[in-house]
């Protein structure tokens, strides 16, 4: 943990250095003086993983509700606003902090994706359980034509796709290419997902734009276990 940061009043407002000092230090008082628009900013500065501090929007909420209210659903450059960057970062307080505070649950970046689709490439389900309990749509698809459940498949979070099923996630959605979230666990060879989609009832027959079904994609390694999945679906 950083040490304090001591803030200048009469000097100029902090710069990101400081203000990321402050934040991994809970210093409130760098932010709590900070000019409303200014504020909105602190919440999309982004450390050298990428990612907003956690502890900026903490800070920022701390600051008090009249100040949140402006700043909490603005957005960076990409269209980041706090809600993605915590959904991906992963703290299901600070979500809740957020969405308490008027964060949009659907609120989209500019590649149209929510912070359900960050939380579910990520496999957070604590969070992703907490944004559909406040009304986060599970089938919204990015500029892709990705839903959440194609992000859990394609990076191997068996449990998020349950998840995602469970709470009423299209299974045979189709992206812009026109797969499946089974196409891409297939596609990135994930054994896991692929046959926990069809055990799921995943249509093993859709075809892409390129004519190719789930066993197309499949590797000649990999294809046998998929037919062995569907033939004991089919069999009941």
């Amino acid at each position: 943990m950083a040490a304090a940061m001591e803030v200048d009043a009469g000097a100029e407002k902090p710069s990101e250095k400081e203000l990321f000092l402050a934040a991994e230090s809970g210093d409130a008082d760098a932010f709590s003086s900070l000019a409303p628009a200014d504020l909105a900013a602190a919440l999309s500065l982004r450390n050298e993983d990428g990612r907003s501090l956690l502890h900026v929007v903490t800070a920022l909420l701390a600051a008090g509700d009249e100040a949140a209210a402006g700043a909490v659903n603005g957005k960076d450059e990409e269209g980041w606003a706090p809600i993605h960057s915590v959904a991906s970062s992963g703290n299901a307080k600070i979500i809740e902090i957020l969405l308490d505070h008027g964060a949009d649950v659907d609120l989209a970046t500019d590649a149209g994706r929510t912070a359900l689709h960050y939380t579910a490439s990520k496999g957070r389900r604590a969070i992703a359980e907490t944004l559909i309990t406040r009304r986060a749509n599970v089938n919204k698809k990015d500029k892709f034509g990705c839903t959440p459940l194609h992000r859990a498949a394609s990076t191997g979070n068996a449990d998020m796709c349950e998840c995602l099923i469970e709470e009423g996630a299209d299974i045979d959605a189709v992206d812009k290419t026109g797969q499946s979230p089974l196409m891409h666990a297939v596609i990135c060879e994930d054994r896991g997902v692929a046959l926990l989609l069809i055990r799921h009832g995943a249509d093993v027959d859709i075809e892409d734009k390129e004519g190719y079904t789930a066993l197309g994609r499949a590797s000649d390694s990999f294809r046998p276990a998929l037919i062995d999945a569907a033939k004991a679906m089919l069999e009941g």
